[in-house]
């Protein structure tokens, strides 16, 4: 996906949205419709904005559809696992049990030495 430089704003209008993603106005707001993800903010004048990461979403979004091939089901799929790998952090599984009789038996160690030693 080629690089797009977003100006550094934290919210803009459906017209500079439409012209950074590179579609028409009204192909922004069908991909509200299809994913869910979007909620651009409304100003009293019910004028969209976008944040900057819907702007980042949607070039993703642009990627995933017109370079990618994929459907628009597809690219959902697509955007919900990535969400789920980013959301769940790789932790080691750790036995807690035998970690825990490690330390245990560690303990039980220094106790025999402290006791042995002649003060």
């Amino acid at each position: 996906m080629g690089q797009v430089e977003l100006p550094n704003k934290l919210y803009f209008r459906i017209g500079e949205v439409a012209r950074i993603v590179g579609v028409k106005p009204y192909v922004l707001r069908y991909w509200e419709t299809e994913f869910a993800v979007l909620k651009p903010g409304k100003t009293p004048s019910r004028h969209r904005l976008y944040r900057r990461r819907d702007v980042e979403l949607l070039l993703e979004i642009k990627h995933l559809l017109y370079e990618e091939g994929f459907t628009i089901a597809g690219a959902k799929k697509r955007l919900k696992e990535r969400e789920k790998d980013e959301s769940s952090p790789v932790v080691p599984q750790i036995d807690y049990r035998k970690e825990l009789d490690a330390i245990r038996e560690d303990l039980r160690a220094l106790h025999r030495i402290l006791r042995e030693k002649p003060s």
